[in-house]
């Protein structure tokens, strides 16, 4: 039970960990010291109304305490002693009364004063807790920007991961295609492959067509050669040309404004 217990903490430690956002949790640390604060100002504002109110009824009693003195003057004016008596006895009863709201009222305002102090001190703290939480998640932020980045270049990301190995298998697709390809040319060339549509040629074929093609370039360029020169045209004049263009390719022999020496035969 206890080896289950630790694998279940680790394991939840670890997930908490990796949900844990520390932008998100100083957010909660400074939403929970406004709260404190705003607990702080509604003490401060309740023992200002108590001490409020005590000064009210102390008011009222000094009032009632020189009317009562007052009072007695006139009796005593008045001849009236007992009267006078009554007045200074609810006077000295009203003085014991303002005497312990006195004492009430200086308590009520030395713990103002030093809830309004802690106040002020506690909102410096906030202030000051505030501006590095901005910066906190700032730095945060940045890195965690700066980290992607890296991990987007270097290719270890989870996204970029995806992308190459897309394109890897795009290459290893077209390179299988390519050597198919080629493949597939080679034993069409060897003749192992027959092209059922008769469009492709062998070599053989293929080689005859490029000298036909070969002579027909030359015969074009000795007529073209007769025209530009104005020497006889047609028929003649190309095979004069090809024949003078057949001579000079010999290897062996300059050139030679007279005809070539006549050799004869004989059996």
């Amino acid at each position: 039970m206890k080896r289950m217990g630790l694998i279940f903490r680790s394991k939840a430690n670890k997930a908490l960990d990796r949900a844990e956002d520390p932008r998100e949790t100083l957010d909660y640390s400074y939403q929970k010291q406004l709260e404190l604060l705003q607990k702080v100002r509604r003490g401060v504002a309740d023992v200002a109304t108590s001490r409020k109110r005590l000064e009210l009824q102390l008011t009222q009693l000094q009032q009632q305490s020189a009317k009562y003195e007052d009072q007695g003057r006139k009796a005593l004016s008045l001849g009236r002693e007992d009267l006078a008596r009554e007045a200074l006895t609810r006077k000295s009863a009203m003085q014991g009364q303002i005497s312990d709201l006195q004492v009430q009222y200086q308590q009520l305002q030395a713990e103002e004063e030093k809830l309004t102090l802690a106040s002020q001190r506690l909102q410096a703290k906030v202030d000051a807790f505030r501006t590095k939480k901005e910066t906190i998640k700032a730095t945060y932020t940045a890195a965690q920007a700066q980290t992607r980045i890296a991990e987007s270049f270097s290719g270890i990301s989870e996204e970029m991961g995806d992308v190459g190995l897309a394109i890897q298998r795009a290459e290893d697709k077209t390179a299988q295609m390519q050597a198919r390809a080629g493949a597939i040319d080679e034993l069409l060339a060897s003749g192992a492959l027959e092209d059922p549509s008769g469009l492709r040629k062998d070599d053989i074929e293929a080689e005859l067509e490029r000298v036909a093609g070969g002579s027909d370039v030359e015969l074009e360029l000795a007529r073209m050669k007769a025209e530009l020169g104005g020497g006889p045209s047609g028929p003649a004049a190309i095979e004069q040309g090809n024949g003078g263009a057949q001579h000079q390719q010999q290897p062996g022999h300059g050139q030679q404004d007279t005809p070539p020496p006549t050799i004869n035969y004989q059996k």
